[in-house]
């Protein structure tokens, strides 16, 4: 799997990454741990050994904030990006009121109680 493709691919390079390929390597590391959450979880459904499961699980929900981490900064390089994850919410709450009428807005709920910080997470 490691090939990391491409932001140099493990070798320093001769020079430094634009802010725009800088934006395009923390999305590629995003997805890299929703990939590695699903192929941790995948193993760990897929064994009888308590201990590895456990561990595995552990090391999944570990990915999951390092996603956080990665969102959070690339919110912060790309600002435009907190726009368009707004955007594809509330098609989804929009689809959510169609399909279950009286359930509550969700979206509206998490902008009321402020932003979503690491340690906000943790409570």
């Amino acid at each position: 799997m490691p090939e990391f493709a491409t932001a140099f691919s493990g070798m320093n390079s001769d020079r430094k990454l634009t802010h725009s390929e800088l934006v395009r390597a923390i999305r590629l590391m995003i997805a890299d741990e929703y990939e590695a959450i699903q192929v941790y979880t995948q193993l760990a459904e897929s064994i009888d050994h308590e201990l590895a499961r456990e561990v595995l699980l552990d090391i999944a929900d570990e990915e999951r904030v390092h996603a956080g981490e990665f969102l959070r900064l690339l919110q912060e390089l790309a600002p435009d990006e907190v726009e368009f994850y707004a955007q594809g919410a509330a098609e989804v709450e929009a689809e959510i009121a169609k399909t279950s009428p009286g359930k509550k807005d969700t979206v509206a709920e998490v902008k009321s109680s402020g932003p979503i910080t690491i340690g906000s997470l943790k409570e």
